[in-house]
């Protein structure tokens, strides 16, 4: 049987890494893609010296990983880095199959000559988990080479989170890339003036274009790709149910944890997605699909760890949450995979309460406060996000509506108010569709803004506080 020549596999290193010939670095085809905020985030973890660690790059399938790589390596040839010290390896290439970690960069040092046991090199390993016991392999290279700064990218999601809670405490930092927030995407169109950004004050001058924008993030918004293409709208199921979430769901899933029933696995999905900012059980879930609920326990925390859903546990009025809980919501983690799953919804649709739901939920889960946000659920009311405190008090809440009934009516709120008179919640946001208003009643100051605004002000706040180090303000 013949093996694949050492001179291929480093003919191929070269032309992964064009740097180390090319006076221009990276491919053109990476620097077309306007970077992304998290790039000022991820790179500090990458150059910091003072702790020795490897950063684990996940997120979920197609929102920008390997872009982030090479637009961080730009940085670095930008900084005076030496090309010959960056190496980049995309691991699921078949040349490169049965390789270690360390053998691929012993041939990265016979093709650059480059020591990387005593320079500091930055290594980039993309999809990173077809490599076995990957995370043995870089906890090692950790531990022996202290000037190796290293990278471990990967589309499977689920098994880096896995590995790297297993195998790298002490030696791997996570970074997580989201999809895109309401922010990024109008920033990405070249339209953040549909918003003006004075300070701390938010406002859209045209609510209406405001809308229409926000729409079409709600369908098509959470993949770079998805927005730049107009072709991929047309079909965004072919793109992101086949490329995306079906390689989740029939190989990413079933060959980390096992999964023999994968039909079982994608109902339950499409049942959840359907669902998404709804208040389900596991009774409901086990009656309807006549799968045990344990087993479909199981699904829902496979499905959250692919970083496909979020579930958010439900308080009572007094905010005490439930021992036995099996009543919570699941929001998808990014709100057009609906659109992909079953079709695109307008503005006046039923489905686009819950959607606008999902929208705004999804911009908090970019934050490490998506831990302690819940619902409060009562026998005379519901209010839509309750984010705790370390006491158990309320911190802030927010009720998502699409719709203006409650600005223009706020008796309507008469429970959602006793609620917040009974936690000491002195100040209750209500998103609109198109009103921005305050009002206050029963000791409660009451702000209305439109939903549009409040989802690109969540997510504009959340990343520009993560970069000062102050996550945890309010909404």
């Amino acid at each position: 049987m013949q093996e694949i020549p050492r001179e291929q596999v480093r003919r191929r290193l070269a032309t992964e890494n064009p740097w180390w010939r090319e006076p221009h670095g990276v491919s053109s085809f990476f620097l077309q893609w306007t970077p992304r905020p998290y790039l000022d985030l991820f790179l500090p973890l990458l150059v910091q010296r003072s702790i020795r660690r490897a950063v684990v790059l996940m997120g979920p399938r197609r929102v920008g990983k390997t872009v982030l790589i090479h637009h961080s390596i730009q940085r670095l040839l930008a900084q005076g880095v030496a090309p010959q010290r960056i190496l980049y390896v995309s691991v699921d290439n078949p040349l490169y199959l049965g390789l270690s970690l360390e053998r691929l960069l012993d041939l990265f040092e016979e093709t650059t000559s480059t020591d990387y046991t005593s320079e500091e090199c930055f290594v980039f390993f993309d999809e990173v988990q077809y490599l076995r016991d990957w995370e043995k392999h870089l906890k090692v290279l950790v531990d022996s080479f202290p000037a190796l700064r290293c990278v471990a990218s990967g589309s499977a999601a689920a098994a880096l989170r896995l590995k790297s809670d297993e195998s790298g405490a002490g030696r791997f930092t996570d970074f997580l890339l989201p999809p895109l927030t309401f922010s990024e995407y109008l920033s990405l169109l070249g339209e953040s003036g549909l918003v003006e950004v004075k300070g701390e004050t938010f406002e859209a001058p045209d609510i209406e274009a405001l809308n229409q924008r926000f729409v079409h993030y709600l369908n098509f918004g959470g993949y770079p790709e998805v927005v730049l293409t107009p072709e991929i709208q047309a079909d965004p199921g072919r793109f992101v149910k086949n490329d995306i979430i079906d390689k989740v769901l029939l190989r990413d899933l079933p060959s980390l944890y096992g999964i023999r029933d994968v039909q079982e696995l994608n109902s339950l999905f499409t049942t959840l997605a359907f669902n998404t900012a709804h208040e389900i059980s596991l009774e409901q879930l086990a009656r309807k699909s006549g799968v045990a609920k344990n087993t479909i326990k199981r699904y829902v925390d496979y499905l959250e760890a692919a970083f496909l859903i979020r579930v958010v546990h439900r308080v009572d009025k007094s905010v005490r949450s439930f021992q036995r809980a099996s009543s919570f919501k699941v929001y998808l983690t990014n709100p057009s995979i609906r659109a992909a799953l079953f079709s695109p919804i307008g503005a006046d649709d039923e489905g686009m309460g819950a959607l606008v739901e999902t929208g705004i939920f999804a911009q908090w889960f970019h934050s490490d406060l998506a831990q302690s946000l819940h619902y409060a659920r009562w026998k005379e009311g519901e209010l839509d996000l309750v984010k705790l405190g370390a006491q158990h008090g309320v911190d802030w809440a927010v009720e998502v509506k699409w719709s203006d009934r409650f600005a223009e009516r706020p008796a309507l709120l008469a429970e959602i108010l006793d609620f917040c008179q009974r936690n000491g919640l002195a100040r209750l946001l209500v998103t609109t569709r198109t009103m921005t208003r305050r009002e206050r009643m029963k000791n409660v100051d009451i702000e209305f803004r439109p939903a549009a605004l409040d989802c690109f002000q969540v997510g504009y706040k959340l990343l520009a506080s993560r970069g000062a180090g102050r996550e945890g303000q309010a909404p």
